[in-house]
């Protein structure tokens, strides 16, 4: 759905109501100017006949009245019509100058000259008009249009250096990192609106990056005090399991074992994630990819061998990239962990290296997986899965911590993980 700006939507509002005034302005303006007109018309016709029985033309003669009749063209003294009164009326009639059939306002009235009666007629062109009318509402257009488009530009000129602040603040909200230390700095506003919003939203980020930060630092004390004592268990089980036990004893310390490596692991990803939030792998070399892979394909090959797993590589470009080399190895480590974890029996891995992309593509379950938690802290896709749930979390923060694009894609029944450096 294609969303439009505030200013955009307000304007176009304010632009569809002056066309639509302008619409019906227009043809009522060119219609009151027209009946003015006429009106106008009628009124000099009704002044012309009164002026006419106001003079001295009552001792008129048959001669006088032809001479009259020759030299005046549009107002006739014609023999008596019947008519009882001054009547007005509006005809279609042929004009010999003009060669054209015009309309006209003639007016019939009764008058007396030397005791006889007559029929004043006098026609008025009502074509000058219409072309006097249709000149005033097109000069009428032209104004109203410089008006209004002087008016939209005003105001979107005004609304934008008044909705500048806001916009200000959105951009700033968009940039906004919690885990970042850099907090936004709202440009302060007379307008009591964006003032009140500005620091409602300054109380809301402070609220929430201590909350952040204590969440932070309990699990990075908590992980911290934890590594000790599960040090310590894990080396008084080993010594354990050296004693003559029976087989259901050795059973129970080997599950115990597994139980507290899993533990281990969950608590030096946490501490990982925490090193990583607080930025404290900062220093980067150049790395190979391909080397880093070739040096520790044996390695991987072993873990893939219990799931009869085969794994391929296909480098078709040397990646080279400058990164921290501790996260970076955590990288590889994790996609190829994440790769054999959740493969199926006999199933396949191919490795692939692009002039900036690393591709991981791996079998498994014949279905795409859910993007939306895929790469969210202790989410599983199988949750039987002996993983802690944090191994593509940490493959996300250390993407988003280097400004490597992460891309996950189901096609041909293989699960694709990219990283663009």
């Amino acid at each position: 759905m294609n969303k439009k700006k505030l200013l955009h939507k307000s304007t176009e509002s304010f632009l569809i109501f002056s066309v639509i005034i302008l619409l019906i302005a227009a043809p009522v303006f060119y219609f009151i100017s027209q009946w003015l007109y006429i009106y106008e018309t009628e009124e000099v016709l009704l002044m012309h006949k009164g002026a006419f029985v106001k003079e001295s033309h009552s001792n008129f003669t048959e001669k006088d009245i032809k001479l009259w009749n020759k030299y005046n063209r549009d107002v006739m003294i014609v023999p008596d019509m019947g008519v009882k009164k001054d009547s007005i009326v509006g005809v279609i009639m042929y004009d010999s100058i003009a060669e054209a059939d015009e309309p006209f306002r003639i007016i019939y009235s009764p008058v007396k000259i030397n005791g006889k009666k007559y029929t004043y007629t006098e026609r008025i062109n009502l074509l000058e008009m219409e072309g006097m009318v249709f000149s005033v509402a097109a000069m009428f257009l032209v104004i109203i249009i410089i008006l209004l488009i002087g008016i939209i530009l005003l105001s979107k000129i005004t609304s934008a250096k008044l909705w500048k602040p806001f916009y200000n603040t959105l951009d700033q909200i968009h940039d906004f990192e919690i885990d970042k230390n850099k907090a936004p700095h709202f440009t302060p506003t007379d307008i009591d609106e964006f003032d009140r919003l500005n620091k409602s939203l300054d109380l809301l980020i402070e609220k929430n990056t201590a909350i952040y930060k204590s969440q932070r630092e309990f699990i990075e004390n908590a992980a911290h005090e934890l590594q000790t004592p599960l040090t310590l268990f894990q080396t008084k089980i080993e010594t354990l399991s050296q004693l003559d036990l029976n087989e259901e004893q050795s059973n129970l310390v080997g599950s115990i074992s597994n139980d507290v490596s899993r533990l281990n692991r969950l608590n030096k990803n946490l501490l990982l994630l925490s090193k990583i939030d607080n930025e404290i792998y900062f220093d980067k070399s150049p790395i190979v990819i391909n080397n880093y892979i070739e040096k520790h394909l044996d390695f991987f090959t072993e873990q893939a061998a219990s799931k009869s797993i085969a794994i391929k590589t296909d480098f078709r470009f040397s990646l080279k990239i400058t990164a921290n080399p501790t996260l970076t190895e955590v990288l590889i480590n994790n996609l190829f962990l994440n790769a054999i974890r959740h493969n199926k029996k006999d199933g396949s891995i191919i490795v692939t290296t692009l002039e900036n992309e690393l591709i991981f593509q791996n079998t498994g379950v014949k279905a795409p997986l859910d993007t939306k938690k895929l790469f969210n802290r202790f989410s599983k896709s199988n949750p039987s899965s002996q993983g802690s749930g944090l191994g593509l979390a940490i493959v996300k923060k250390i993407a988003e911590a280097n400004n490597w694009k992460i891309k996950y894609t189901f096609d041909q029944d293989l699960h694709c993980f990219s990283i663009r450096f």
